[in-house]
């Protein structure tokens, strides 16, 4: 799955994931009402009027993005009816070819560990049958727990042909104190990325390894180490946009063959048409903004790599 990855960011020249996180006050007026209408101003009628705009923004943009991120907490917070919109998310996704990251952020003992990456990657066995359950193509996993914390993850991966990213450096705030701690004169998140780039090893495609690593794109010096220290390792880099991160700043994190990251954007594509510079598209054309916002992201990053190449 990372070779697809890979492959689709070359052919589109778009580094790009789309974060499908979506709030309700997000959604536009007119399909809150459509949804309120056929199922009530409830929790089914909140669900299916996400699963709309999430439709509406996947149909817009799939053509020029690689892969999309949904956050599974946005759709837990509706219980099983926002699950079910996770799913349908997932699957309508990889009909339309996008490679899935599954930002659900997992990670805990062996045997839970296991049982999480079944759920969201593998499959289990029901009667002699195979049955999926979320069926992402990669998720985001907490190291916290060590190495038997993070190793049944890989090795439902390295089954499937499917990938991680592990976080190492994240673009919040406060990250720093527990990720900057100094051990014997290193701050914890160099010895994370060591550590993520030690299990990539066990894991690799053709250029890159499965097992990828989350790095904030407020961070920019911490990333431009990061890059060096795990230099077989996608990076995924959230913070890009409304997080402060700007594409100035993210050029460390790719290396000299303009590979090796992807940069998230979620409420400033998915909530464009709520944003500067792109009122004019209003509520009901809300992804036609979301396209622009992509389509300008890309010249974003574009330029400013161009810019540090001169």
């Amino acid at each position: 799955m990372i070779n697809k990855l890979v492959k689709k960011i070359e052919d589109l020249s778009a580094p790009i994931v789309v974060g499908l996180d979506p709030m309700l006050e997000y959604v536009p007026e007119h399909i809150l009402q459509k949804a309120y209408r056929e199922k009530g101003e409830n929790i089914e009628g909140a669900t299916e009027a996400i699963w709309q705009y999430n439709k509406g923004i996947i149909d817009a943009t799939y053509d020029i993005i690689p892969a999309v991120k949904p956050q599974i907490a946005m759709y837990e917070q509706f219980g099983i009816e926002g699950l079910k919109v996770f799913k349908k998310t997932v699957d309508y996704c990889k009909e339309k070819d996008l490679v899935v990251i599954g930002d659900v952020k997992r990670g805990d003992i062996g045997s839970t560990s296991a049982a999480y990456a079944t759920g969201h990657l593998g499959k289990v066995t029901i009667g002699g049958k195979y049955f999926r359950g979320f069926d992402e193509d990669f998720i985001t996993v907490n190291p916290y727990l060590g190495s038997d914390g993070v190793k049944p993850f890989i090795d439902v991966c390295k089954e499937e042909q499917k990938g991680l990213f592990i976080l190492v450096k994240t673009s919040n705030p406060s990250s720093g104190e527990f990720q900057d701690q100094l051990i014997e004169g290193k701050p914890l998140y160099e010895l994370v990325g060591k550590k993520v780039a030690e299990w990539g090893e066990l894991h690799m495609g053709s250029s890159y390894s499965y097992i990828g690593a989350v790095v904030g794109a407020t961070y920019p010096e911490m990333g431009r180490i990061l890059r060096r220290l795990m230099p077989k390792t996608y990076i995924l880099v959230p913070g890009y946009g409304a997080q402060g991160g700007k594409a100035e700043d993210l050029v460390h994190y790719f290396n000299k063959d303009g590979l090796g990251a992807i940069v998230n954007s979620s409420r400033g594509i998915i909530a464009a048409y709520k944003m500067k510079g792109y009122e004019k598209f209003g509520p009901k054309a809300y992804a036609d903004a979301s396209r622009q916002a992509v389509i300008d992201m890309r010249e974003d990053i574009k330029q400013a790599w161009v810019a540090a190449k001169r």
